[in-house]
């Protein structure tokens, strides 16, 4: 596995502030992204999830490392039980009405070198994740 980093970028046709709500306000979070049983954009705080496949759920530990209001939101992103550290970042450019969103994942490659934690399904889960559940969110 490489160590550079995933990059995902996305123009979403709704404007910076509407991306950024969407991003930190927990309740609409719960309609696109993961079930999270509390949110903050809040420097230190702390949050967990479980996803998965049916087969097997994988608990996400979080803790929110950078927040810039209306630009910029990073969290931590491991899993109990497994090693490895990685963090998530999303970026935030207005153009226009528009928002051009850049989410970076770093660290992937600490994660065990198993299928479950392979490129591949990072790759898939943020772009559907940026390319499909986000856009139709914001467009409701």
């Amino acid at each position: 596995m490489s160590n550079t980093p995933l990059v995902v970028e996305r123009i979403l046709n709704a404007p910076v502030k509407a991306v950024w709500e969407a991003l930190t306000d927990n309740e609409k979070l719960k309609q696109w992204y993961f079930p999270l049983p509390a949110f903050e954009a809040r420097t230190g705080f702390e949050f967990s999830f479980t996803a998965g496949s049916d087969e097997q759920k994988y608990v996400h530990l979080c803790k929110v490392t950078a927040v810039e209001p209306l630009k910029k939101l990073s969290y931590s992103w491991r899993y109990q039980g497994y090693t490895g550290n990685s963090e998530v970042t999303w970026e935030l450019f207005p153009e226009g009405n528009k928002t051009r969103l850049v989410l970076t994942h770093t660290g992937i490659h600490t994660f065990p070198a198993t299928a479950a934690f392979a490129e591949k399904n990072f790759s898939d889960g943020w772009n559907h994740i940026v390319g499909i559940s986000l856009p139709e969110f914001l467009a409701k």
